[in-house]
């Protein structure tokens, strides 16, 4: 094998230009490269300015170009068909060491091409310190690995310049100043602020090591670490991806002809589903669960006046689930009994009048509860990863509480006696697993990993019937391969939080789960009871999504703020009827849709931009979706009577009007009053007929 390279200085002249052709290694379904051969490879040249990779197209790759600039500090500028796709921004690669000090790397002082990587030097602003790295190009991507040589590092992150790459997508629920993710999800990310420093397998919230852009360019992280992401902190138009270690930053960078593409090569390394936890009765109808209707302050007696009301009503669903606050103590995963006197007959009731029966369960044991002592003197809980000869304990909103170990079996078998006994007692269908599986306080067990420990949640909560709430695991091939039912975090209950569930559902599908639902409609984080028309309109949206999750009454609830029953009139319970009728009609053409994310991996809520890469405006449009295929869903998600709904290009058959409209236009102030909700079937798509059948 000849090998290229070259040390200079930065007074270097001009170097003489050279190139190497080598094998090619195009890239496979699954992510990993494939032996190929071939005379029109990826090569490395070299100008008076700049040392450049090309790696030319394939029939199905479109070919791109890495720069990286032999004078000024070291930047990385990746482009198609000679235009810049993704750039890296100031102090691109950063790291610290010892006072924990940004430094960066500088100048390029010496390049080498061997074996199909391409190995790049560079000096550092840290004293005696450089930068090494690696790129290895296949045909629609390459990997980015890179250590610092010289000092023990700490952290390492890159940096991009958000508008080299137009807008960006994909990272999961985003913390923002503005109330993230409860009642803030920006779309596109660059249209607002995020500020995550715990992004991690860890986390509460559903997030990905994954981004990708209206350029067709994409970035993943390969990391099990904590990362510190910054998107547009502060409006800097910077996009910092810190990795919160010192090991070597493995990345890959995406370059391709649509951003579907770029989705699709992402799915092809962390892989599709499998299943669906969810069957074909969950996807159709309701789940009505007891927390935003009640919070904590629920009993037996409320609850079955709760599911009677509803039932009364006609107002259909699949499952009674009752949610936090049934437990003596938490942990002990016995009922309370001067809540819940009598809880089998409880069930039966709820049984009698169509329901299935469903309660939330954790792994988080309070200090209070009497299973705690007995489980930390067998070693059942996670240890401290302080002190790991004792306890790991966590705060949550419910107190202080040591983690079951998923890691030891014996831990995972007691806890699953436990379980088992109680819904055997009790006649219980199925349970809402919730909190986490792990806390970055704790340390594992045998050396058991963040992505462990989401891996071993998972395969705890599969051998269950989660009733359609699913569990909320990410970051990793055994999350995404899971094929849980996805629900968001708690959102409030004003028009901002459902705006915010409806991108928040775009980021979740776009990243790699496909069967997304809303928070519970009419949202459930503790602020006053929804207005009858944030609560309508909740439901509305919902219909339009894969899974319908319900809480809070359209007959009448509690406002958590003051404990005053609030009453909604029959107009709030025939239109809440009315969306959980469309859902219903919708569902064979949904379970279509699971069928197909099964087979490819394909998300059913998608931005317009995945189904129409073409029509610059739907980029930033993050009020609208595409169901599969065939359905765009407009819904009004807020207090106006009107909205302007974008229609990419195609013919459009309007739901609500019976007409047929041609796009790519722009239906301004569409009328929307609280009875309508704006929905279009593209007729020539895959399932229109089925579609229009639903919603003729």
């Amino acid at each position: 094998m000849r090998i290229l390279s070259r040390k200079f200085s930065r007074t270097s002249g001009c170097l003489l230009a050279a190139a190497l052709t080598v094998a090619f290694l195009p890239s496979t379904a699954n992510g990993s490269p494939a032996q190929a051969s071939g005379a029109h490879g990826p090569r490395v040249s070299q100008s008076a300015g700049a040392v450049t990779l090309d790696v030319p197209a394939t029939h199905d790759s479109p070919g791109y170009s890495l720069s990286v600039p032999k004078s000024g500090q070291l930047a990385l500028t990746t482009r198609r068909s000679g235009h810049t796709v993704l750039a890296t921004g100031p102090d691109a690669l950063r790291f610290t060491s010892g006072d924990n000090t940004w430094q960066h790397a500088t100048t390029l002082t010496g390049w080498r091409w061997r074996d199909g990587v391409l190995t790049l030097t560079a000096d550092t602003t840290l004293a005696g310190t450089t930068v090494e790295a690696r790129v290895t190009p296949t045909a629609d991507r390459y990997r980015l690995d890179w250590d610092v040589k010289g000092a023990g590092a700490t952290r390492l992150g890159l940096t991009y310049g958000l508008n080299s790459a137009g807008h960006w997508y994909g990272h999961g629920e985003t913390t923002t100043p503005s109330g993230g993710p409860y009642t803030d999800q920006p779309w596109p990310l660059d249209a607002g602020q995020v500020e995550q420093d715990d992004f991690s397998a860890a986390s509460y919230q559903m997030v990905d090591p994954f981004w990708y852009t209206q350029s067709s360019a994409g970035l993943y992280v390969d990391t099990g670490d904590t990362m510190d992401v910054a998107l547009n902190s502060g409006g800097d138009g910077l996009g910092r991806f810190t990795v919160e270690s010192g090991s070597t930053y493995k990345a890959t960078v995406f370059v391709e002809s649509t951003p579907r593409d770029v989705y699709r090569d992402y799915i092809g390394i962390v892989g599709k589903p499998r299943q669906s936890d969810a069957t074909y009765e969950q996807y159709a109808k309701p789940l009505w669960n007891s927390w935003a209707q009640f919070y904590t302050n629920v009993n037996q007696e409320k609850l079955l006046e709760y599911a009677t009301d509803l039932h009364a009503n006609g107002v259909d669903g699949h499952t009674i689930q009752l949610d936090d606050k049934w437990e003596s103590n938490y942990g002990n995963m016995t009922f309370d009994p001067k809540a819940y006197p009598d809880p089998k007959a409880m069930s039966d009731q709820i049984h009698a009048m169509g329901y299935d029966f469903g309660l939330w369960v954790t792994l988080w044991i309070n200090l209070d509860s009497a299973n705690y002592q007995y489980a930390a003197d067998h070693d059942y809980l996670l240890h401290d990863a302080a002190d790991p000869t004792k306890p790991c304990t966590v705060t949550w909103w419910n107190g202080t509480a040591g983690i079951v170990d998923l890691a030891n079996p014996e831990a995972k078998a007691w806890y699953q006696g436990n379980l088992q006994k109680l819904m055997d007692t009790y006649d219980v269908d199925g349970l809402k697993f919730d909190t986490r599986f792990f806390d970055d306080h704790c340390t594992g067990r045998d050396g058991n990993t963040r992505t462990d420990y989401q891996r071993l949640g998972s395969e705890l909560a599969d051998s269950y019937d989660l009733q359609g709430a699913g569990i909320r695991v990410h970051w990793g091939s055994a999350a995404h391969q899971a094929g849980f039912v996805i629900r968001q975090i708690d959102k409030g209950t004003g028009w901002d939080s459902l705006r915010a569930a409806v991108s928040q559902n775009l980021a979740l599908s776009t990243i790699g789960y496909p069967f997304v639902e809303t928070d519970m409609i009419g949202g459930s984080s503790g602020q006053p009871a929804p207005t009858k028309e944030v609560l309508v309109r909740w439901a509305q949206t919902a219909s339009y999504m894969p899974l319908m999750y319900a809480s809070t009454s359209p007959v009448d609830t509690i406002d958590a703020t003051t404990g005053q029953k609030v009453d909604y009139d029959q107009q709030t319970v025939d239109l809440y009827r009315e969306a959980i009728a469309r859902h219903e009609r919708l569902a064979p053409y949904i379970w279509d849709q699971v069928q197909n994310s099964l087979r490819t991996g394909d998300p059913i809520v998608r931005p317009l931009f995945f189904d129409f890469p073409q029509d610059k405006a739907g980029y930033t449009v993050g009020d609208e979706w595409m169901l599969g295929p065939a359905v765009l869903s407009a819904p009004n998600l807020t207090s106006a009577d009107t909205r302007d709904i974008h229609l990419p290009p195609g013919r459009w058959y309007d739901v609500n009007r019976h007409t047929t409209i041609k796009g790519p236009t722009t239906l301004k102030a569409y009328a929307a009053p609280l009875g309508v909700t704006p929905a279009f079937v593209n007729l020539h798509a895959k399932g229109a007929v089925e579609a229009l059948r639903a919603l003729r």
